[in-house]
Order: C-alpha cells, then structure tokens, then sequence
C-alpha cells in the first residue's frame, strides 16, 4: 500500500515549554508544516502517567497549546488538538497492548528512568506508554515523526509493533482489500534541526529538561526578558576565552551549548557564531546571548499570554483540531477493529 506522508508529532503538558523544546522541535514542525500535512498534539494521556493535580493539568494543556501556536504552527494549516479528546488514540493503544511482547517493553529505557528505584509503585500507564505513543503514531498512518534522541528507541517499537500487526493479521488484511497484507506503515524519524539537542544552563553534559528542579536550568517559553537574561549571565561556563574554530568547542560541553544556542536562534552556523565572537570572554558572549534569545522569545512569551486570556479561543482551537484528527483517525480504526475480529456497528 501506498500511505500519504504524513507527519505527527506531540509534546505533554508537564511543567512549561522550554528553549530546548522550541529549537530542538518546534522550528521543525514549523517548517515541515510548510511542505507536509502535519498532526501536532498535545499528549495529556501521556501527562497522566504520573500524578497530575487537575486543575493544573487543564492549564497547561491550553498553555501548551497557546504556546504552539504562538511559536508559528498554523491551526489552520495544521492539525492541533489535544490527545484525549479523540478516543482513538486509547482504542488503539489497547489493541497493542495485547500485539505488543512483555520483552520488548522491559527494554525501554526511559521507563527505567522515569520509574527509578520505586518501580513497584510506578503506574502501569508509565510502563506501557510507548504502547500508546505507537498508537498515536499509527492512528493516523503517520509516515514522518520529528523526534529527539530520546524518543527514538520508543519509535523502533512503534515500527516493531506495526510490523507484527502486519504479520499476525496478513489474511484479515488481505481480505480488506489490501493486497500486499500492509495495513500500517514503518514510520521514519526525523531528526534534524538547527540544535536537536539542547543541554541545560547548569550542566552541558545533561539535556535540558522540563523537570530539571533548578529552573536556571533552561529557558522557559514564558519567561520575561530579565529572566532570561538573568539565567544566561548565570549559565554554567569554562574560564577560557571562546574558541575561533569549532574544534575548540570539543571537551567544553558547556561552551558548546551556548554556542550552539547563539547559532540557532540567529540562523547561523557555529563556524560563523565563533568566527565573529572566537577569543571574546563569557561576559560580552553571555550579553549578545541574552539580546538575540530575548528578541526571539519575546514575541512568543507575549503572544501566549494574550491567548491564555481567552481560554474558551483556545478550547475551540482544540475542538476544530480533535475533530478533523477523528475525520481521520475513526476509519482507520474502525479497520483495525474489522481485522482483529471484533463486531461493530
């Protein structure tokens, strides 16, 4: 079968939206908008997997979501939405818990991670989440998904799982009508970007993270220019003056990580970046550092407040988003469900 690209991608409403997050993913989606029909979600089953207190949940899905939309995706030219108000999603998630192997999800490492040393308590959803990240994938035939280096391993499970559903339902398939016993694709990563991966302010080994407890480790989407200011005098840096070649850069993760900032938020390569501050202290790197970041988050921290004061404006976002995700999402599984052998209406 041929499957129209498509891209789909999500972020959870935990915490708030970071720099890390706006240049290793958002500007991607931005521009694959352009040039593919994209999906972007706001993942808050994902959210649910550990304890989230209501009302705080309600928040951030319209911050998250004001947030995308300030930074550039285009409602209208993307789809928007929020993960649980289309069902599917959950349907979906099920049936691949049960074509998903125990084995496979006991080498994921992220939920080791997450579960640490208490795993007994940790929730079963937290376990099984990258069954539901296959499902949000595959729900909509998805043939391109932006992720970061993190998210890869729960990708190739994605790709593992559709392939098994595949093989194990190749008749029920076939009598659908398709002929090469193919029902989902073999989604691709894609992962590239100006700074795919940026690391935190206080340890360039580590990556920049919403649940980091120092908030001077990263940049949020809605801190105010003093703030951000402030946190890039208070980055983490070497004693050494800036190098004037990117190998200077190497064994200096902190350095790097500025640098590597400074170049995505003005377009510019490294090479450029330390051609022109090559041999410049800290101090006078941090102050151009702050100017350029300032100028590109300001308008979007401005703009996610303005939407924040209209929740209803970004409820109706939401809806219109959910349901042209249905539009396509229902008869896909309503396939699935014909394959696996279960009666409908």
């Amino acid at each position: 079968m041929t499957f129209t690209e498509r891209v789909f991608s999500g972020m959870q409403p935990t915490g708030r939206l970071h720099l890390g997050n706006y240049l290793g993913a958002m500007l991607q989606w931005i521009e694959l908008q352009k040039t593919h029909e994209c999906i972007y979600c706001v993942v808050d089953l994902h959210a649910i997997t550990v304890w989230q207190e209501p009302a705080e949940l309600a928040r951030s899905i319209r911050q998250v979501t004001a947030t995308y939309i300030a930074a550039g995706l285009d409602p209208q030219r993307s789809i928007v939405f929020n993960q649980s108000q289309v069902p599917e999603h959950a349907e979906l998630a099920w049936i691949f818990n049960c074509v998903a192997r125990l084995g496979w999800l006991n080498r994921m490492t992220q939920f080791k991670e997450k579960a640490g040393k208490d795993k007994e308590n940790a929730s079963v959803g937290l376990y099984a989440y990258p069954n539901l990240m296959a499902a949000d994938i595959l729900a909509y035939r998805a043939t391109h998904v932006p992720v970061g280096e993190d998210q890869k391993q729960h990708l190739e499970l994605a790709r593992d799982i559709a392939q098994k559903f595949n093989n194990d339902f190749r008749d029920g398939i076939a009598r659908l009508g398709y002929a090469d016993g193919v029902f989902f694709p073999q989604p691709e990563p894609v992962i590239t970007g100006p700074a795919t991966r940026v690391m935190s302010l206080r340890d360039g080994t580590k990556k920049m993270s919403k649940s980091d407890p120092s908030d001077l480790s990263r940049i949020n989407l809605t801190d105010d220019a003093d703030t951000i200011a402030r946190k890039i005098q208070k980055a983490k840096t070497d004693p050494d003056a800036l190098p004037s070649e990117p190998e200077g850069l190497k064994g200096r993760p902190e350095a790097d990580n500025l640098v590597g900032i400074f170049a995505a938020l003005t377009g510019q390569s490294v090479a450029a970046v330390l051609a022109e501050h090559g041999g410049a202290q800290f101090s006078g790197f941090k102050k151009a550092l702050a100017d350029a970041a300032v100028a590109r988050l300001a308008p979007i921290t401005a703009e996610t407040v303005r939407m924040m004061q209209d929740p209803a404006g970004i409820d109706r976002i939401l809806a219109d988003g959910s349901a042209r995700a249905r539009a396509i999402a229902q008869p896909i599984m309503a396939e699935v469900k014909d394959v696996v052998g279960l009666v409908r209406a």
